[in-house]
C-alpha cells in the first residue's frame, strides 16, 4: 500500500528533495521564481507544511509499543527497524528520507514566500503571510532537530550536531552547508519564533485551523521553549506566558476536548475518528494532513501491523487502562470508545483515508491528519513549566483541569493527593521479567536539567503519565523520553530485550544515507 513517487530535486548539495506528491509544486516546479504578489505569496505557503511527519515512527520507537510476537506480521519493514532503534533503510513518506525531504521542502517554500516578501518591500499588507512563513520555516527545524538531533542540552549544546538550517529558498544545487551545533539552531528558531508571533493574523484564513494561525503559533513557542531548557529557567516563564496566550489565564474547561461529546457518538471508527479532528473543536489548534500508513499501522486491522503495537496488556499496565489519579480506568473518558485486537489497542483520534491513484489497479495514497497543536497537550506543557519553575500549586490547578475534563466522576486532587499516589508507585524496571512489573512511573535522567527528588519529581511523573495517556498513537511520548532520559526496553520475540540507555547515541535517528553520502556527517553510532 505503500506509495511510489518521483522525486523532484531542490537539493543542499544532493540530498534535500521535494516530493511530486504537493499538488501546486507539481504545476509549478519552476515558476515558484515567480512568486510576486500577495496571491502567489499566499498560494505558496499552502506548501510550507510538510507532508512527511515522523508520527509513527516516534510512536514505535517509544515505550507504547512491544513486540507481540514473531506469530505476527510488521508488515512494513521500517517498522521492525524503528521498533529495534536501527538506522533505517527504507524509503517512503514515513522514513527518514521522507521526513528530511518533506520538513525541507516545506522550509523551502517558506523561504520562497519571505525572499518574495522582502523583495517587495515588506509591506505591512504582508505581515500575517511573513509570520506564517516565519513561523512555519521554525517549526520544520524544530521537528527536524527532535528527530535527527540528541535533545537540546544546555550543558552541551554548543558541541551537539544540530541540521542546517536554511535561510534561502533552494531551487539548485548549492554548496553543501555545514549542520552547526545546536545552540546555534535553537537560537535561530529562537529567533524566527518571536518575530514570528507579534505578524500572525488570523483574519487572512479561510479556514485559521489549518494554518499557523495566532493560538497554534503560541502552542508551538511553549513546546519549544518549554524544550529549550536554560539554567536560569527563563525559558519556564516564556512558556507558561505563550501557553496562557492560548488558554488564557482562567479556568480553560471550555477550550479543551469534549470527551463526553465524542464518547455519546455511535459506535463508528469514521465518525469518532472525524470528529476528533475536526476544525470545529476548540481544542484542535493547527491540523495537518500527512501522507502516513499510520493509520492502517496502528489501527484495528487484522492485516496490518500485529506484530508491534500498544498491546492490551502494556495498554492496562502503563497507559490508560493503568490506575491513575482519576481512579480505575473505568472512570477515565478516554477509554470509553476502544477499538481494535488485544495485540494494539485503538483510541479512535486518527483514521486511515485511502486515495486512490489508480482505481482498476488498486493503488493509491495513504493519509492521517494529525492534529500536531492542542489545547490539551498545551495546558500539560504550561503544567510541567509550573512545575519546574518552582511554582507545583499552578501545575497542580492545570493537572486539576485536565482531570476535570478526562473524568468520568472527578474529584479535585491536592499536591499531596498526587504526590502521595506518584510516591506510592514503584518504579518500573528498565527490563522488566513480567507483565506485573510494569508501572506508569520510570526513573528519570533529565538531560540538561533538575528534577528535584520528592514533591517536584512526583509531579513531573503525573504530567509525564497525563500527556502519555494524552497523546497516544501522535508520537510525543517518545520526545518526553529523549528528554528526560528515560530509559527503555524492547522486547523480542525469541531475543534479548533491546535496552535504550539514557545516553544511547540511537535516541538521534541517523540521517538519510544519500544525505550522508552527499557530504553531510551522520550521525555517531557506537
Amino acid at each position: 500500500m505503500k506509495r511510489i513517487h518521483q522525486i523532484y530535486m531542490l537539493a543542499i548539495g544532493a540530498a534535500m528533495t521535494l516530493s511530486s506528491c504537493n499538488d501546486f509544486l507539481d504545476k509549478m516546479p519552476d515558476s515558484r521564481t515567480e512568486v510576486d504578489n500577495e496571491k502567489k505569496i499566499t498560494a505558496i505557503l499552502v506548501s510550507a507544511y510538510s507532508q512527511n511527519y515522523p508520527i509513527m515512527a516516534y510512536e514505535i520507537s517509544s515505550d507504547n509499543t512491544m513486540d507481540n510476537g514473531a506469530n505476527y506480521d510488521p508488515f512494513w519493514k521500517s517498522i521492525t527497524q524503528a521498533y529495534r532503534w536501527e538506522d533505517v533503510t527504507e524509503i517512503d513518506d514515513d522514513d527518514p528520507k521522507g521526513i528530511w525531504e518533506g520538513c525541507y521542502g516545506a522550509i523551502s517554500s517558506a523561504n520562497m514566500a519571505l525572499q518574495a516578501i522582502e523583495e517587495l518591500g515588506n509591506p505591512a499588507n504582508l505581515n500575517g503571510q511573513r509570520g506564517e512563513a516565519l513561523i512555519c520555516r521554525a517549526y520544520w527545524h524544530f521537528v527536524l532537530a527532535n528527530t535527527f538531533c540528541v535533545a537540546y542540552n544546555p550543558q552541551t549544546a554548543d558541541v551537539d550536531m544540530g541540521i542546517p538550517y536554511t535561510l534561502e529558498p533552494e531551487t539548485k544545487p548549492v554548496t553543501l552547508p555545514s549542520r552547526g551545533t545546536m545552540a546555534e539552531l535553537y537560537a535561530y528558531i529562537a529567533k524566527d519564533v518571536e518575530e514570528a508571533l507579534p505578524l500572525i493574523n488570523d483574519d487572512i484564513y479561510s479556514v485559521p485551523k489549518y494554518h499557523f494561525n495566532r493560538k497554534a503559533a503560541y502552542a508551538f513557542a511553549t513546546r519549544f521553549y518549554l524544550f529549550y531548557t536554560h539554567a536560569d529557567k527563563s525559558n519556564y516563564a516564556k512558556a507558561i506566558e505563550y501557553a496562557n496566550k492560548v488558554l488564557g489565564t482562567g479556568n480553560p474547561s471550555g477550550l479543551l476536548r469534549d470527551w463526553t461529546t465524542l464518547n455519546n457518538l455511535p459506535t463508528d471508527l469514521s465518525l469518532i475518528g472525524d470528529t476528533y479532528i475536526s476544525a470545529n473543536d476548540p481544542s484542535n489548534l493547527l491540523i495537518t494532513p500527512i501522507l502516513s500508513v499510520w493509520g492502517y499501522a496502528h489501527g484495528p486491522y487484522s492485516g496490518r501491523n500485529r506484530r508491534y503495537g500498544n498491546a492490551n496488556t502494556l495498554f492496562a499496565r502503563e497507559g490508560a487502562q493503568a490506575t491513575g489519579p482519576w481512579g480505575s480506568s473505568s472512570n477515565l473518558r478516554t477509554v470509553k470508545k476502544l477499538f481494535g485486537l488485544s495485540q494494539k489497542i485503538f483510541v479512535p483520534k486518527m483514521n486511515a483515508y485511502f486515495e486512490y491513484t489508480d482505481k482498476a489497479a488498486g493503488i493509491g495514497l495513504l493519509h492521517l491528519v494529525v492534529p500536531m497543536f492542542t489545547t490539551d497537550e498545551t495546558l500539560l506543557c504550561r503544567a510541567e513549566a509550573y512545575i519546574l519553575n518552582n511554582n507545583p500549586e499552578a501545575g497542580v490547578k492545570d493537572i486539576n483541569y485536565w482531570l476535570k475534563s478526562h473524568s468520568v466522576t472527578y474529584q479535585a486532587k491536592s499536591t499531596a493527593d498526587l504526590v502521595s499516589f506518584y510516591s506510592g508507585v514503584a518504579y518500573m524496571p528498565t527490563v522488566p521479567e513480567s507483565m506485573g512489573q510494569r508501572t506508569i512511573k520510570k526513573k528519570l535522567n533529565p538531560v540538561g536539567f533538575t528534577v528535584t527528588e520528592g514533591e517536584q519529581e512526583n509531579l513531573i511523573q503525573c504530567v509525564l503519565h497525563l500527556r502519555r495517556v494524552e497523546t497516544v498513537h501522535e508520537g510525543l511520548r517518545w520526545l518526553d523520553v529523549k528528554r528526560y532520559g528515560i530509559e527503555i526496553s524492547h522486547n523480542r520475540d525469541g531475543e534479548e530485550a533491546d535496552v535504550l540507555t539514557k545516553d544511547d547515541l540511537r535516541r538521534a535517528w541517523q540521517l538519510p544515507q544519500d544525505v550522508v553520502a552527499a557530504g553531510i556527517p551522520g550521525n555517531p553510532r557506537k
